[in-house]
């Protein structure tokens, strides 16, 4: 029997890499292949918009694929940006980030990472998600990936970002 391969629809080397390991962790009998696919970013809610995507990539390749989305959410901002963190980040920068929250009390974020699997062009996406709680913070660390500087881990004194 041969193995099963799975599309990773990211163009995101990090994100592959990351997601081959815990697959070879979990000793998941798929080979976890990566392809960048246009699809449509529409409005929704994080799991809304991971079910279309997820749903779009499955149509577009053909066949089982993986899909991921991160989200930061501001408690203060009624859970926005959420999952259009990457334009915020786009058009406001990482410092501009923390500056959105700067009038209100509360700093409490959740960063929240959806992982869609559709077996094929036909099926229904089926989520798997976790989040981190966390506080919104002036950039720490290393400032190249995204938003990470600027949530620190409840408990932890850090952010997701090294140094």
């Amino acid at each position: 029997m041969s193995e099963r391969v799975v599309t990773f629809v990211t163009g995101n080397a990090n994100k592959l890499r990351e997601a081959q390991q815990i697959l070879a962790r979990a000793n998941v009998p798929w080979k976890l292949e990566s392809r960048s696919v246009d699809v449509p970013e529409i409005q929704g809610t994080t799991q809304e918009v991971a079910i279309a995507k997820c749903s779009a990539a499955a149509r577009a390749i053909g066949g089982p694929c993986l899909t991921e989305d991160t989200a930061l959410c501001f408690r203060a901002l009624g859970g926005l940006p959420g999952p259009y963190i990457k334009h915020f980040l786009g058009n406001v920068g990482v410092h501009g980030l923390h500056k959105l929250l700067a009038g209100f009390e509360d700093k409490s974020a959740t960063a929240l990472c959806t992982f869609a699997f559709c077996s094929g062009p036909d099926a229904e996406p089926i989520l798997f998600e976790g989040t981190c709680e966390g506080k919104i913070v002036a950039p720490r660390g290393e400032t190249d990936f995204g938003w990470d500087p600027v949530i620190e881990i409840d408990g932890t004194g850090k952010t997701f970002s090294p140094k």
